[in-house]
């Protein structure tokens, strides 16, 4: 019997992880072994326990971000023998179709190394809920298929903010997953290795879809497979330190990795400017990225 593993990452949110493992419980698969491991990525805050017949608890003693606290889930997950890892946000409710329908078009074909969903804002936690009508909430897309622009280094969902209306209903290859849920098959995982590190949080499912392109698989969206997002940030909202350190930084690692060289230049430009005109954690950011300080870098050093 095949296995599937779903990894999530709990950090100080462990409502929104229960709504999730609770979701979870009435997914059901014909012959697929489904199990759960949940990573406690250091909270902090006091942790009731999450084990119950489906699920896994690790606990860190510290915060190893997004890229690690889902490195370390995996890991385990490929260890117990999964034929297909599902890594999923801690702050969404599952369709109970979802890994069902995800799995359906992963199986599908061989060059398919993942498969991502449609997502939707969960009701209420739209970015803009007032120019909505009150019938729309909880249909408003957060995701649809995304890709990655190159001239400005970012990736974008196809979608966002969008009501629903079944205008992105196909299934079809594109360009970016989000992290937010992406199943992904083990040979996927063995040949092209784990999240980079280095990146800590933010732009480390863009490096990892990379790679896996260039290992010669293809991302499929699947419409079918649907999930709400609370969109929950532990991470203080655009704009904040967080922000502006880890996506500044990062954009530079990934872009200096991946981009055109067109594009290389045109960040290498902005980061003189951000260095000498940029916000202080900016500021930080660039000189943490040219003096080679990844992972946490110096975002957590008072003395920075």
């Amino acid at each position: 019997m095949k296995k599937i593993v779903v990894v999530t990452v709990n950090y100080n949110s462990q409502n929104y992880t229960r709504a999730l493992l609770k979701s979870l419980e009435k997914v059901e698969i014909p012959n697929i072994s489904l199990e759960i491991i949940v990573v406690d990525n250091g909270s902090k805050e006091t942790l009731e326990t999450f084990e119950d017949k489906h699920s896994k608890v690790i606990r860190l003693d510290r915060n190893m971000g997004f890229s690690g606290g889902y490195n370390t889930g995996i890991k385990e997950a490929l260890k117990e023998g999964a034929a297909y890892v599902l890594i999923i946000n801690n702050d969404t409710i599952v369709n109970r179709d979802l890994i069902k329908n995800l799995l359906e078009v992963l199986e599908g074909n061989e060059k398919i190394g993942v498969t991502t969903p449609k997502i939707y804002f969960a009701k209420g936690h739209e970015y803009h809920e007032e120019k909505y009508k009150i019938e729309d909430l909880g249909k408003i897309l957060w995701y649809a298929g995304g890709y990655t622009d190159w001239y400005h280094v970012k990736s974008v969902h196809r979608g966002v903010d969008e009501v629903d209306h079944g205008q992105y209903n196909k299934t079809e290859q594109v360009e970016f997953a989000s992290g937010c849920c992406m199943m992904i098959k083990r040979e996927v995982l063995e040949k092209t290795g784990l999240f980079d590190e280095r990146y800590f949080l933010y732009y480390e499912d863009a490096d990892l879809i990379e790679r896996i392109k260039n290992a010669g698989y293809v991302i499929y969206y699947v419409p079918e497979a649907t999930l709400a997002h609370f969109n929950a940030s532990s991470t203080g909202g655009p704009g904040g330190k967080l922000h502006d350190y880890f996506l500044t930084r990062n954009q530079m690692l990934f872009g200096m990795k991946y981009a055109p060289v067109r594009s290389k230049l045109a960040l290498i430009k902005q980061s003189l400017r951000l260095l000498f005109s940029g916000r202080p954690y900016q500021k930080r950011a660039i000189r943490d990225f040219y003096t080679g300080k990844f992972g946490k870098g110096s975002y957590f050093d008072k003395t920075a």
